[in-house]
């Protein structure tokens, strides 16, 4: 098969001419972050936010451009949009320092999945990705069509937690198609970049790159999409409460009085921008030892079931620190796959079925309130 170089790439793009500026991309300093693996070929576009919205038809163009090139299997192009600092400000007033930020162009995304989920923490090291494809995989058992979104595109570490291999291929030529594992329909940047290469983007390329995954990946209609967000309250949660219909969010914590204060942000950003809260989730909530069975609450128990209880929202479980989940996470063979009968699978499996009921309740009362038009 015919490799494909940096420089192959560089001269096709010169061909690709900017309808405003009419010069081509590559002259004018568009082109970013050109990285080629294997065939699959990856850039970004940077141009001005306040021409973002219309250049849609550019990137397309320099993905089909690159796509036509032998030994190119899959283009992405990212179109990014640097803000420029202004000048001075304008003469009839200020931009407040604390305004929102706006919402980004174009409409929702993801319109054939029934529900989507976003599984969030106020601060890493929780467990928070671990949960979600374990959820996952629980919705996937439970007779669920289920997508999961890795959204963490600093930290994603999907290819290990489901024990993918190889890359994303694209049947059209024009989307990705999905990786599937365990029955899961599954899409992160760790599918796409070594596992050792550090993402060194801005916010905004962070943005786009989400939305890509969100816009170009053959997804097919499906019943729930999970989502791993990344820990906090950034750019990324707010383009996901922006882009997509969420079903809602799940908050995952330890029962340590520290983590509950960084839970407490997550939620209390979700109910700003109205996006339910489904509940919360206790991980690492005890250790118990295989040897005698002795049981240790080495981060105490219990804390979040009595914040969710304080902040009115449901408890959804909780999950012991053990080893076993661990090292089934490590090997790319999660719990619930691992040990589908045992009782941490079993865990996974009653917040499923939870968050299943709540989402077809929900469901339920959108169709109930929704107007209805008659013909006569």
């Amino acid at each position: 098969m015919a490799t494909i170089s940096e420089q192959q790439v560089i001269d096709a793009l010169r061909c690709v001419v900017d309808p405003d500026l009419k010069r081509d991309v590559v002259s004018l300093g568009m082109v970013q972050g050109l990285r080629i693996k294997d065939g699959h070929v990856a850039f970004t576009l940077e141009v001005d936010p306040e021409r973002g919205p219309r250049l849609e038809p550019l990137r397309k163009l320099a993905e089909k451009t690159v796509h036509a090139l032998p030994g190119a299997l899959t283009v992405s192009v990212v179109l990014t949009a640097q803000r420029r600092q202004p000048a001075a400000a304008p003469a009839h007033g200020h931009a407040h320092p604390h305004a929102a930020p706006q919402p980004p162009a174009g409409g929702q995304l993801l319109n054939d999945v029934r529900a989507i989920i976003a599984v969030a923490s106020g601060k890493g090291g929780v467990g928070k990705s671990t949960t979600a494809v374990n959820l996952a995989l629980a919705f996937a058992r439970l007779g669920q069509r289920t997508g999961l979104l890795d959204a963490d595109i600093y930290g994603p570490s999907m290819r290990r937690l489901l024990g993918v291999e190889g890359q994303p291929q694209s049947a059209d030529g024009q989307k990705l198609d999905p990786m599937v594992k365990y029955g899961v329909k599954a899409m992160s940047m760790a599918f796409l970049v070594d596992e050792d290469t550090p993402i060194v983007w801005r916010g905004p390329m962070v943005q786009s790159a989400l939305e890509q995954m969100m816009r170009d990946v053959n997804w097919g209609p499906l019943d729930i999409m999970v989502v791993d967000m990344p820990p906090g309250t950034g750019d990324t949660q707010l383009t996901m409460a922006q882009k997509v219909p969420l079903a809602g969010a799940v908050i995952v914590s330890t029962p340590q009085d520290i983590a509950l204060i960084d839970a407490r942000k997550g939620l209390n950003m979700f109910r700003k921008v109205n996006v339910p809260v489904l509940g919360l989730i206790e991980n690492m909530s005890y250790f118990c030892c295989p040897n005698c069975g002795h049981r240790t609450e080495i981060f105490g128990h219990g804390g979040a079931q009595r914040e969710a209880e304080r902040l009115e929202m449901d408890f959804l479980g909780e999950i012991p620190l053990d080893v076993v989940i661990r090292e089934t996470s490590d090997a790319g063979h999660p719990i619930v796959a691992a040990v589908p009968e045992g009782e941490h699978a079993r865990a996974y499996l009653a917040i499923a079925e939870k968050l299943i009921r709540t989402i077809d309740t929900s469901v339920a009362v959108r169709s109930a309130t929704a107007p209805r038009i008659v013909i006569s």
